[in-house]
């Protein structure tokens, strides 16, 4: 698919009100527009984790898309631990029940991201899975967590940037995924969509730039498909 006439110049939507969202797409250098998507999140009867984690983004996506060839990402972050989804505790009574099922066992965390390019009539739409492994944190450390606020608003209850709490042992995996936007997914997709991005995502991902990462090569080199979409 030939898009080297289009032009480079993104005029970006980003259909979440996440500030962790807005923070990472920003370490791209990218200029945008945030346009909350409100959308009915309820997962299926019998709808597969992977399959919830794919659907919600597109739907935030063209929830928010407004046409005037903009191009419009969506996201959605899960966490799943022995097939069963966790999102966004309820309370801090939920905060806990998750945090104590999730101490010193694997998950793994699926973002879903959907990039529809009204311009061109074409829309993408990639997930990304990290395997974590949580610490042995202690029963006074997830309450005094909790007491922090933090947890409320993530899924999974927990934030491994938290540098507090520290919950996660280790990982293997995108880590900007783990935060609810994978900067290699996105930045690969606007890059075969042709559109600017000033900053490389191995530059500006705060992991890779402490410590390297090993699995972004594997991630850019991907090619992403892309579908056409009808208004």
């Amino acid at each position: 698919m030939d898009m080297s006439s289009m032009d480079d110049s993104p005029n970006i939507i980003l259909a979440s009100g996440s500030p962790r969202r807005r923070e990472l797409l920003s370490l791209l250098g990218l200029e945008y527009q945030v346009k909350p998507a409100e959308v009915d999140e309820t997962r299926h009867k019998d709808e597969a984790p992977e399959a919830l984690a794919l659907r919600l983004p597109r739907s935030k996506a063209e929830a928010a898309d407004c046409g005037n060839a903009c191009t419009t990402i969506g996201a959605d972050t899960i966490v799943v631990l022995d097939g069963q989804v966790l999102g966004k505790p309820v309370d801090r009574y939920d905060a806990s029940a998750m945090l104590h099922s999730l101490r010193e066992r694997k998950h793994s965390v699926l973002t879903g991201v959907c990039i529809l390019s009204r311009k061109r009539g074409l829309e993408c739409v990639q997930l990304a899975c990290t395997s974590v492994h949580m610490r042995a944190y202690s029963d006074a450390e997830i309450e005094a967590y909790i007491s922090s606020g933090d947890p409320l608003d993530k899924a999974g209850a927990y934030a491994i940037q938290n540098t507090d709490f520290r919950p996660v042992d280790e990982f293997k995996g995108c880590y900007t995924n783990i935060i609810g936007l994978p900067l290699c997914h996105v930045y690969r997709a606007l890059k075969q969509l042709n559109l600017n991005v000033s900053n490389h995502p191995l530059m500006c991902c705060p992991w890779s730039v402490r410590n390297g990462c090993i699995w972004a090569d594997a991630i850019l080199n991907e090619q992403v498909a892309f579908s056409l979409f009808s208004s």
